[in-house]
């Protein structure tokens, strides 16, 4: 599923847009991901976080024209909308809806489906390859991101399909969820600081930046704090996906150690993110909804965390 060749349309996600000459310094107040590091080839993940540090949301951004895009979950954009207009009204920005300009599509094994569409993408992550007002991104285990403008999308459709088999959504997650990738959806909204879904550790928080919004909590947590939940991976043999908010508990405390971050279904069981306690991980008897619900295995994510390294950036 997968780990095999595909295409789909990534129809869970919506583009907010910030445009105008202050879209960069606005933005850089916002957002835990350092925009200097953004330019016409690079993208990053990113979070926009409340006073206490609590993600109210988590994106993908890259520079597009005369400002920038943020892909995320649907139902922020409209909250994040309204909330993000009271701050850029001091500003030289606007901010719209921009998700019926752009149709997006999840690749996995088909750089030569983009190369027949002129784009010769890097495998580095987070390199973006523009052709024709097409953009493609490159993810951290080498699945693909490719952006297209409304009226070209059954044109690129078409000529995906002619190359590469159409999947479910839920395979495009299944394979987000191995590559450790965890996002805020509407349920989740100010559940989590950003090192609890690992966003340090995937390069969506800059701590060298400087100020903005929940930039005091975040910081302090990286550099004197002790995390004690954080995001792991999981298995589930259940007739029915949990839903993300899901509470996961465990006989170490009898009570909730954590929340289901995003799940798909595998060819065999469920996987899923969530963030635990790392003690009920340890102790590693994990159960859905309830302490004698369905038993959860644990699994590797595909990256260490390294604070030195986080740090760095």
């Amino acid at each position: 599923m997968a780990d095999s060749v595909f295409f789909c349309t990534l129809s869970h996600e919506g583009i907010l847009a910030v445009r105008g000459p202050d879209a960069g310094k606005f933005l850089q107040g916002q957002l835990t991901c350092n925009l200097n590091y953004l330019n016409d080839s690079t993208a990053s993940l990113g979070a926009r976080c409340n006073v206490k540090g609590r993600m109210l949301s988590s994106f993908r951004i890259l520079s597009e024209s005369d400002g920038y895009l943020l892909a995320m979950a649907s139902e922020l954009l409209e909250p994040q909308l309204n909330e993000l207009k009271k701050y850029a009204v001091f500003s030289k920005a606007s901010l719209a809806d921009e998700s019926q300009a752009w149709v997006r599509f999840g690749l996995a094994g088909g750089d030569g489906a983009l190369l027949s569409l002129g784009l010769d993408l890097p495998h580095q992550s987070d390199q973006v390859a523009r052709h024709n007002e097409l953009l493609a991104i490159r993810l951290s285990d080498g699945r693909v991101e490719l952006w297209a403008p409304a009226g070209a999308a059954d044109t690129v459709k078409a000529r995906l399909a002619a190359q590469l088999p159409e999947a479910p959504l839920n395979d495009w997650l299944l394979a987000q969820i191995r590559a450790g990738i965890g996002q805020v959806l509407g349920t989740t909204r100010e559940l989590f600081i950003p090192q609890m879904i690992n966003l340090q550790a995937v390069g969506g928080v800059s701590f060298k930046k400087g100020c903005y919004t929940g930039q005091e909590i975040v910081a302090r947590m990286q550099y004197l704090g002790k995390l004690k939940r954080r995001l792991y991976r999981l298995s589930l043999t259940a007739d029915e996906l949990p839903q993300p908010a899901a509470e996961l508990f465990s006989p170490v405390h009898r009570s909730s150690v954590g929340e289901v971050v995003v799940a798909a279904r595998s060819a065999s069981a469920i996987e899923l993110l969530a963030v635990l306690q790392e003690d009920a991980a340890e102790d590693g008897r994990i159960h859905l909804g309830a302490e004698d619900g369905p038993a959860l295995g644990l699994l590797e994510l595909p990256y260490m965390l390294d604070r030195d390294r986080e740090i760095q950036r």
